[in-house]
């Protein structure tokens, strides 16, 4: 009996020494990003949140919007400098995301997202700007036109989350968990490492078939998203999703600002017939392109993206018809 209780005394040192040496190396790892990456852009205070905005060229306005574990980077890879030269291009890392900051305890929903946004946009002054959302990212701007329809110009949807999905992608499943404890135990220990074992697995789900491109970690802000801040931030996103995307979809055939819908065939994240093609049965309106590609868009097909944007931007201007 004495052995036993010495084994699992020593067990439970043992595990706390591991546990403490991962904080620690999560920690450091986590400086060092920070350090390395810092802020590009100012932030601006809005109810619920301290967003990082960046804020690029002169005209009729752009608010990117990023989707699940992403930040604005994802925009920055190679949309905003293009987009910038004929027009006022805000691109902003949501609450929890990228360098914003949500408050403990605020929700993360998807109207709670629609009414920060909300308020940036007034907080700018922005003229009904065509909104772009990435993946989640495109739910969130949905659910701007759709409680706030006076401050959408139009929406411009890059492989958008429209339904809800059947089944969570493996790449978000350590998000899902239930318990806040686990989630936070895993983001300060194991998310690092597991980030670094998976990584080829995950970005070929999240990349594939297109090729990750080398300089995607730094250039395309990808190394932000190890921060144990980042993970927890997701995680609320996506926990929030659940319960506030089914009241959205009885309402997509009311919406009636201009929308455009860009996906890629081969998405392994979202697919274009759940996504894209009961969009338009639901809104007939929209305009869905179809290219060969997979889930990131904006970074492994810019200038298709660009010129996108660009197409839906411009019908914003034509004349109405009679």
């Amino acid at each position: 009996m004495k052995i036993l209780l010495v084994i699992v005394i020593v067990g439970a040192v043992l595990l706390a020494a591991l546990l403490a040496l991962l904080f620690l190396f999560t920690w450091r790892t986590a400086r060092k990003i920070e350090a390395a990456f810092p802020p590009t852009g100012r932030f601006i205070d809005v109810p619920g949140a301290r967003l990082h905005v960046v804020e690029r060229g002169e005209g009729p306005p752009i608010l990117l919007v990023h989707g699940l574990s992403g930040q604005l980077e994802n925009f920055g890879y190679g949309m905003i400098a293009p987009l910038s030269r004929d027009h006022r291009v805000i691109a902003v890392d949501r609450p929890g995301a990228g360098w914003s900051t949500r408050p403990a305890g605020a929700p993360a929903d998807l109207k709670a997202q629609a009414d920060t946004l909300a308020a940036l946009i007034d907080k700018l002054g922005l003229e009904r700007p065509l909104v772009v959302g990435h993946s989640l990212g495109g739910a969130i701007s949905l659910a701007l036109a759709t409680y706030h329809p006076e401050r959408v110009g139009g929406l411009a949807l890059i492989a958008p989350l429209t339904h809800p999905p059947k089944t969570i992608s493996p790449v978000f499943k350590a998000m899902a968990m239930e318990s806040a404890f686990a989630r936070k135990l895993i983001a300060w220990t194991l998310l690092i490492p597991m980030s670094i074992r998976n990584r080829e697995q995950v970005m070929d789900i999240v990349f594939g078939p297109d090729p990750v491109p080398a300089d995607f970690p730094t250039r395309g802000g990808g190394l932000l998203a190890l921060r144990p801040s980042h993970f927890l931030g997701a995680s609320e996103d996506l926990l929030g999703v659940a319960p506030s995307l089914p009241p959205l979809l009885a309402r997509y055939g009311d919406l009636r600002v201009p929308i455009s819908i860009l996906f890629g065939r081969e998405d392994r994240i979202l697919d274009y017939r759940e996504n894209g093609e009961a969009f338009v049965a639901k809104n007939p309106a929209t305009r869905l392109t179809l290219v060969s590609g997979g889930h990131m868009l904006p970074v492994t097909a810019v200038d298709t993206s660009v010129d996108f944007v660009r197409t839906a931007a411009a019908s914003l201007r034509e004349p109405a018809t009679v």
